[in-house]
């Protein structure tokens, strides 16, 4: 080899080092994939919280992690299919949250960790095997929703003491609100209110619902929160109003489109938090070994606006207590 040939390859050597590292490098980004529920418009703050929980801990989309975003866009037949689509394409972690969701993942692979942004009760719907032990390839966080339906009937008798029969609403597409309903019962049976259970399955048949409520006379509607709700929250407030029912919901944006009240878990420093999960997987952690955690707050919101244009007064020792008024 004479000097200008080993000049060459040396030189080309150099050249090609950078190269093939940065490829190695890009090849070694984690890639996350989220399997979404509702359209990103109606929860794209959701998804960002997500996307800040993953900043704080020092990843950087597009940088040092890749995201992968499949939402079924409200029709949740979709889901199995999308969650396929994440597992061919190989990706670390896979993000969602609700019982279809989870349960979507689950068919789809056995072995790529699942984190669940929320879910409603993961124990009762046998999503993990327990809170600190969840086993199998699911973890994230759990909001234990029937203990919190007796907290919430609470909170709403002190508005309205005197009522006695509770319409609960609730998406009956969902086997696993079914199993929350009946849980619920369970939890206010001391209560001595008598709960409706009025099952939604479609957009049209919310008019439905209230039109029952308001003929058999109930005194105000709790919901069972999940998606199908969650998108069509401005829907279900107008129809409140409009048949003069006080609702109670579990997350702060029903009272921002007009429910009396909410208390609950914020959705968004909920999947802010499972950002704290992902890293943990990414960092060698097994899904099966790291407890599901449940909220560590719970806020309380009302909204005075709405509780005027009903006619109630809200009690000043729980307007004291409420972590935010709408006015």
């Amino acid at each position: 080899m004479n000097r200008r040939t080993f000049v060459a390859t040396i030189a080309s050597g150099f050249l090609a080092a950078p190269l093939a590292a940065g490829a190695q490098q890009a090849r070694k980004a984690p890639l996350i994939g989220i399997l979404w529920n509702n359209p990103l418009a109606a929860t794209a703050h959701i998804v960002e919280a997500f996307k800040q929980g993953l900043r704080e801990l020092g990843y950087m989309e597009g940088q040092n992690i890749v995201i992968e975003f499949r939402s079924a866009e409200g029709r949740m037949e979709r889901a199995p299919n999308l969650a396929a689509e994440l597992v061919g394409l190989k990706v670390d972690v896979i993000v969602t949250g609700t019982t279809p969701g989870v349960r979507a993942a689950q068919q789809a692979t056995s072995t790529i960790p699942i984190v669940m942004g929320i879910s409603y009760d993961a124990v009762l719907e046998g999503l993990v095997a327990s809170l600190a032990r969840p086993g199998g390839n699911v973890t994230g966080l759990s909001l234990l929703i029937p203990e919190l339906m007796g907290k919430r009937l609470e909170l709403l008798k002190e508005v309205l003491p005197k009522v006695s029969l509770v319409a609960v609403l609730w998406n009956g597409n969902d086997p696993g609100l079914a199993l929350v309903f009946k849980q619920t019962v369970v939890a206010t049976r001391a209560s001595g209110v008598r709960l409706r259970p009025l099952e939604v399955r479609a957009d049209d048949e919310f008019g439905t619902a209230f039109r029952t409520a308001n003929r058999e006379h109930v005194g105000a509607v709790i919901m069972i929160d999940d998606p199908f709700t969650f998108r069509s929250r401005m829907r279900i407030a107008e129809l409140a109003a409009k048949h003069q029912l006080p609702m109670m919901a579990g997350f702060r944006e029903f009272t921002e489109a007009g429910g009396l009240i909410s208390y609950g878990a914020n959705l968004a420093d909920s999947y802010r938090r499972a950002a704290a999960f992902v890293d943990k997987i990414l960092k060698g952690a097994k899904p099966g070994d790291l407890p599901v955690e449940q909220p560590t707050k719970f806020e309380l919101v009302i909204n005075l606006k709405t509780a005027k244009a009903l006619g109630l007064t809200i009690p000043p020792s729980l307007l004291g207590r409420a972590d935010q008024v709408i006015e």
